[in-house]
């Protein structure tokens, strides 16, 4: 199948490989040119704008960072509906705004095309291994047609609802993780603080009513005080701006959540917003005492 990929980050590009190396024809553009050489060189084409790598497309995706960039990269005066086809689909793994997918499934359906918002939830270790959550919402029709490509990407395809409706299933994911990393973090400090040997005590857990994706996969950063790269906190404090607008919107109180924000705004604002989620370990070690908050550059987020 032609397809094009736009959006070749830390997600994007791991996906945009396993569709190349499942056998289709794949396109790839990113804002940042020099991320598309790797792809090129696995056999991948590249095209110097949105519009034109979706020019033959049957299914186009995009995974980019914000609202305003899936704007630009589908509605923009280079975006992909100025290169799409007629029945053509496009889908949108980005978390964003729930109201803007709606509004950019109904642009891509004016033009003839469908649009699937289609958040994904797994981490990269997920994007590399074709083993992430895709929650969808847009036409069935549609999601049947690609089913097959996001068999690719995902084991668990989930279509919720109506465009939109995989936007807000992400908003509650991104509530869940929150609550899930902040208790992880707080557990595994108790461990580390009273003396226990901590890596046994996260096994010991992991097979009981504790045991989670978080636990399992991110316990361990938490233990070391080393967080490489998987999501970026910077990304998870945006998420959960859109899950609490959500929250407002509908009138239902996200405490936990609303705190565990309030905690990644200050790792931002010290400098550790590139680094993954789970450094919200670095707060509550340093509360317990195990150690100092070193200082980082300032971050520009406030």
């Amino acid at each position: 199948m032609k397809i094009a990929f736009i959006g070749l980050g830390t997600m994007g590009a791991p996906m945009a490989r396993r569709l190349l190396e499942a056998g289709h024809d794949v396109t790839v553009h990113n804002r940042t040119r020099v991320r598309e050489e790797p792809l090129a060189a696995a056999g991948a084409s590249r095209a110097d704008s949105p519009a034109a790598a979706a020019q033959g497309a049957e299914v186009v995706f995009t995974m980019v960072g914000d609202s305003p960039d899936v704007r630009e990269v589908i509605l923009g005066p280079d975006g992909v509906v100025h290169g799409l086809g007629e029945g053509a689909i496009v889908v949108d793994h980005s978390t964003i705004a729930p109201s803007v997918a709606i509004e950019v499934a109904n642009e891509v359906r004016a033009r003839g095309g469908w649009c699937i918002d289609a958040p994904v939830s797994g981490g990269s270790e997920g994007a590399e291994r074709g083993t992430l959550s895709i929650m969808m919402g847009g036409d069935a029709s549609a999601i049947e047609r690609v089913r097959p490509l996001l068999e690719v990407l995902g084991s668990t395809l989930t279509r919720v609802g109506d465009s939109g409706s995989g936007q807000l299933a992400k908003a509650v994911n991104q509530v869940v993780i929150a609550g899930t990393y902040a208790a992880v973090a707080e557990g595994l400090t108790l461990a580390m603080a009273s003396g226990i040997d901590v890596e046994a005590t996260l096994t010991a857990i992991s097979g009981g009513a504790a045991g989670s994706w978080g636990l399992v996969n991110r316990g361990p950063n938490m233990i070391t005080g080393h967080y490489p790269l998987g999501f970026r906190t910077r990304l998870h404090y945006k998420d959960l701006g859109i899950a609490l607008d959500a929250a407002a919107q509908h009138e239902v109180p996200l405490p936990l959540a609303s705190w565990v924000a309030q905690q990644e705004l200050a790792l931002l604002r010290r400098g550790f917003g590139d680094e993954d989620v789970s450094n919200i370990a670095r707060l509550a070690r340093e509360a317990a005492g195990i150690d100092a908050l070193p200082v980082a550059e300032a971050s520009e987020e406030d």
